[in-house]
């Protein structure tokens, strides 16, 4: 059967097309991975910086996008701060992707109720931008979780449910990939858990990916190659993925 379409529909149709078209292109390519738990014990992780254990209700914290270069298409990392994942089997989380999967970075900020997909958001992130994210356990298995850019004056928060533990708190990098992208320093800042500074709890630090923390002081400590070498922590322990 044959028919013909109005100028005006036709045109409809034709944007709509481009439209479909560059929401699918803005999907991030490395969507199919996720920022997952993992368990106490092993030499190196997915996880690296610093997580508290104990019961908590709330951790905000932030860091300031690190100026990346890809070494590989597999390159792939976040930092982020999050709710349980450490001897767990949900996390609560959010921060900024780095993906390297076309040949240079790409950032998206998102948000993550594992084991359910990262999911992201539209608004933009730039190397040198400060971030904060914010996760509270408001209790009955309702999250809130906010992550602002506060360089470029966005906020985006969504309220979620899942039954989960709430037994740890961190403040993390992370590579679903185990392959992380080069930089020289990534910092955090002003990491609270419960209000207090992170200090306050005795965090164990983690080293990921030839990556590890400096020493922690008021809530604040940076991500270097090869920090663990030269912290002034007695202790290594560190986990692997499940």
């Amino acid at each position: 059967m044959n028919f013909s379409l109005s100028p005006r529909i036709g045109k409809a149709l034709v944007a709509s097309g481009i439209l479909m078209a560059t929401l699918t292109a803005a999907a991030p390519a490395a969507a199919g991975y996720a920022y997952g738990p993992v368990r106490p014990g092993a030499q190196n992780s997915n996880w690296g910086g610093y997580v508290a254990q104990g019961e908590f209700t709330s951790i905000t914290g932030s860091w300031v996008e690190p100026k990346v270069t890809c070494t590989s298409s597999n390159n792939l990392f976040a930092p982020w701060v999050g709710i349980d994942g450490y001897g767990s089997q949900t996390v609560e989380q959010t921060g900024v992707q780095t993906d390297c999967s076309t040949g240079h970075p790409v950032i998206s900020p998102w948000y993550e109720m594992y084991p359910a997909n990262p999911v992201y958001w539209n608004e933009p992130v730039s190397v040198g931008d400060k971030i904060t994210g914010m996760v509270v356990a408001n209790g009955g298995g309702s999250y809130t979780l906010t992550l602002t850019d506060n360089t470029k004056g966005w906020t985006k928060t969504v309220q979620k449910s899942l039954q989960a533990q709430d037994i740890s708190a961190e403040a993390v990098i992370e590579s679903p990939t185990s392959s992380y992208p080069s930089f020289s320093k990534l910092s955090f800042s002003g990491v609270k858990v419960d209000g207090q500074p992170f200090d306050t709890f005795g965090p164990t630090p983690l080293d990921s990916g030839g990556y590890g923390p400096g020493t922690l002081h008021g809530g604040s400590f940076t991500m270097k190659p090869g920090a663990a070498r030269t912290r002034t922590h007695s202790r290594r322990p560190s986990i692997i993925r499940y």
